[in-house]
């Protein structure tokens, strides 16, 4: 490999809670033990290609202000340069996986065959890259939001002739990340919604999007695809009203569509407050309804109302959002991608090392917060506490559907029932949260 923008840093290392080198991990020990797994294989870390090595500083207001040598240049040779510094970065951060869509990997062409090409000449380059580092796709995604073509969206186009574009491209992008070994597949619905309903048909355009949906689980099969497929929620922004709006909006669209036990979710933390959620109100959601699938790690702001993708630094949140990982059994195929972008005067190669060795220290010391939680059991004890009465003969009968309402009102008269208020002691739970961060 050439010599790239980070071919002068060395491998960040674990030093300890002591060290105060800022390229060097104070947390994240890969081969530690945390409920019997290494942190490697409970975090699966991931760089967001995307933001990574595409992001380039613009805003609505400015032009770019970060400057890369493979930035304004179209090709498989701009594209090479890209994916060298990108396994380079791999190198130094020692992570095990990445993330792409298919135009962060390369540009578009001319034509949709050309396109196809480009991306089958790429993906040549990251299996070789793959297969020298170790390093592996998480998953792989279609751009399906950027081009003009997709300014109604792209399932949910007025035009069929988008939707079959749509279509063919992301049956050539889960061809790819399948030679590449990819683990899941996302769709991210950028798109997928509307800014007016005077000029939309919402029955007709969730029917365009279940079909879809159910056209690339179908190929997924036919092909052996063997990672699951995940939908990533999202509000807002850049639609006004976009369908794939949260946890429980997508369950209830999958639920419609007969594809619950088919797709599962990439889960958010910008795009869980964008939904006027928590991150760990997002994962325990999917956690209960069984769709829980990976997660983008990053943060918004509380003073700002659009998907800001800044990396994670809040302790407190990401240990909370793990404890709820930790609680459904893990992640499975899925892993925590580093969707976060520097900052528009963060311009040097070194700040992309910084954000990722803050972002992936964090992610460590929430896994040890959250184990600690398990291990403690305190949490878990006073939550089965509060509703033990559930799991009496009476709570059983209740909910097993044992007793009609007729039957109910009758007990409740005859016992003259007068239930008692019980503390719900969430000062106790969040002083007993803060004593493990």
């Amino acid at each position: 490999m050439t010599e790239t923008l980070f071919s002068g840093f060395a491998p960040v290392v674990y030093e300890g809670p002591q060290s105060r080198n800022p390229l060097a991990f104070r947390w994240y020990d890969r081969t530690r033990i945390v409920l019997g797994k290494t942190m490697e294989e409970h975090l699966r870390l991931a760089v967001a290609y995307w933001h990574s090595f595409v992001m380039n500083g613009t805003d609505p207001f400015g032009a770019p202000t970060i400057q890369r040598p493979w930035m304004g240049r179209d090709g498989l040779e701009a594209a090479r340069e890209k994916a060298d510094a990108a396994f380079d970065l791999f190198r130094v951060l020692g992570v095990p996986y990445y993330c792409f869509h298919d135009r962060d990997v390369v540009s578009e062409g001319a034509t949709f065959r050309e396109s196809a090409a480009n991306l089958d000449a790429i993906a040549e380059i990251l299996a070789r890259r793959q297969d020298e580092t170790g390093v592996r796709l998480l998953w792989g995604t279609a751009n399906l939001f950027s081009h003009p073509r997709y300014m109604a969206g792209a399932a949910t186009n007025p035009d069929p002739e988008v939707f079959a574009y749509a279509a063919a491209t992301v049956k050539h992008c889960l061809d790819v990340t399948k030679r590449l070994g990819g683990e899941n597949y996302v769709l991210w619905g950028g798109r997928e919604g509307y800014d007016t309903l005077l000029n939309t048909d919402i029955g007709r355009e969730l029917d365009q999007m279940g079909r879809f949906l159910s056209l690339v689980v179908e190929y997924k099969h036919r092909i052996g695809f063997a990672g699951a497929i995940l939908i990533e929620p999202k509000p807002k922004e850049p639609t006004k009203h976009q369908y794939d709006f949260d946890a429980a909006t997508v369950y209830g669209f999958l639920k419609r569509y007969g594809l619950e036990g088919e797709v599962k979710l990439n889960l958010e933390a910008n795009h869980a407050q964008l939904a006027g959620h928590s991150f760990e109100h997002e994962i325990a959601t999917a956690a209960a309804l069984g769709i829980l699938g990976s997660l983008d790690v990053n943060r918004g702001d509380a003073l700002l109302g659009w998907d800001t993708d800044q990396f994670p630094n809040a302790l407190g949140d990401t240990a909370l959002a793990l404890y709820y990982v930790l609680k459904a059994g893990g992640l499975g195929s899925g892993g925590l991608n580093f969707d976060a972008k520097l900052r528009r005067q963060s311009i040097d190669p070194e700040d992309l090392v910084h954000a990722h060795v803050g972002g992936i220290d964090l992610c460590a010391r929430a896994l040890l917060a959250a184990g600690a939680m398990i291990e403690d059991g305190r949490l878990a004890a006073d939550l089965r506490q509060r509703y033990a009465g559930w799991d009496g003969p009476e709570g059983r009968a209740l909910l097993g559907g044992e007793r009609t309402l007729e039957q109910i009102a009758a007990d409740v008269t005859a016992r003259d029932l007068d239930p008692k208020p019980r503390s719900g002691r969430q000062e106790y739970l969040e002083n007993l949260l803060s004593s493990y961060t």
